[in-house]
């Protein structure tokens, strides 16, 4: 045999070699990514009772338990754009969310910040008003608060409004002047009677009643399909997707947990809510308006994806949004691989 073919046939064989130990790595890179863990998770959620499942997790341990050695750090926000800026940022990895600042960043990334991986929440949110104030027509020249520009009740109350026939602009002008406010200072400004009223989630929604004389105008559910909306879902950032996609369906089996507990022990899944804004804001809920504002909400797991849909639209109706395509903004394989080891029905993500 020459010189020449033993080298020619030396280098075949490292190049063989080479290739099946790349393969072995792909695979192996492969199997461990399907179950890698993070060191951290940094989940947000919001004081509010539509994010009871969040508070109920953090309160119950339920998030810790199944993350196992993987550190919660849970952070706080009044709204969603600015949960979506920490998310946008890295600042977190996953939160408790509405749909329209889910919308705003898929838009903004197009398409690669962040994927819905299951719902939360539906219902608990309208419009509460002055007792004296009986139409739409009514608003006119009237000042009213949302918990921010942009946030799902602020494009909520923003597409009623031009259904109605009535115009608000971004800088709160037009026919209605709307004011985003922190919720807590929507509801002292209405108790002074510096705003008219307030279109938000619960328990603000409940507390605008029952401790300030207001008068329900609109009840979002009553505008929604089957009285079904999303109004809080749960996101994560696609690269904490990826990377540690193990840590995120261990968030998910917490998830679970608590909808599960709200379903099976309402009463104590009440408490362990309060408790947690309690330890969150200083003060619990008074328990009329706790019991107000768990009965107009149910929890689900179910993203209800076709309000998103609308949702999104609604948004473009006011000009808070530009056109989107929102295929791929849904990841519920992780979520229906659980539900379907559970013997419960998988969930959707069609449009209608």
């Amino acid at each position: 045999m020459s010189s020449r073919t033993v080298r020619a046939l030396a280098i075949a064989t490292a190049l063989i070699t080479a290739t099946a130990l790349t393969a072995c790595g792909k695979n192996d890179d492969k199997a461990a990514s399907s179950t890698a863990e993070a060191s951290t998770l940094r989940l947000g959620y919001f004081p509010n009772i539509t994010h009871a499942p969040a508070l109920i997790g953090v309160n119950k341990g339920f998030f810790q338990d199944a993350l196992g050695s993987t550190k919660l750090e849970a952070k706080t926000f009044n709204a969603g754009p600015a949960a979506l800026e920490a998310l946008l940022s890295g600042a977190i990895d996953a939160t408790y969310i509405g749909p329209n600042p889910a919308i705003n960043g898929w838009s903004q990334s197009k398409g690669t910040a962040l994927k819905i991986i299951a719902g939360s929440t539906s219902g608990g949110a309208g419009l509460v008003v002055k007792p004296s104030i009986t139409s739409a027509a009514d608003l006119k020249g009237k000042k009213i608060a949302t918990p921010q520009l942009g946030n799902t009740q602020d494009v909520a109350l923003r597409a009623w409004l031009k259904q109605n026939g009535l115009n608000a602009d971004a800088q709160g002008g037009g026919d209605v002047s709307i004011l985003p406010q922190d919720n807590a200072t929507a509801l002292q400004a209405f108790a002074q009677g510096a705003i008219d009223g307030a279109w938000v989630p619960e328990p603000y929604f409940s507390r605008l009643q029952l401790e300030s004389g207001g008068k329900v105008l609109v009840n979002e559910k009553d505008l929604w399909p089957g009285g079904q909306f999303v109004t809080t879902h749960l996101i994560v950032s696609q690269t904490f997707l990826k990377k540690y996609p193990g840590t995120v369906k261990k968030l998910l089996q917490g998830h679970l947990k608590a909808l599960d507990y709200i379903k099976n022990d309402n009463a104590d899944a009440q408490k362990a809510a309060n408790a947690q804004i309690a330890a969150l804001s200083g003060k619990p809920l008074k328990d009329k308006i706790l019991a107000a504002a768990f009965q107009n909400l149910s929890f689900t797991a179910d993203p209800i994806a076709s309000s998103l849909f609308t949702s999104a639209q609604h948004a473009q109706d006011v000009g808070l949004l530009k056109p989107v395509d929102l295929k791929g903004i849904y990841d519920l394989g992780p979520l229906n691989e659980l539900l379907t080891a559970a013997g419960q029905p998988a969930v959707s993500d069609a449009a209608a």
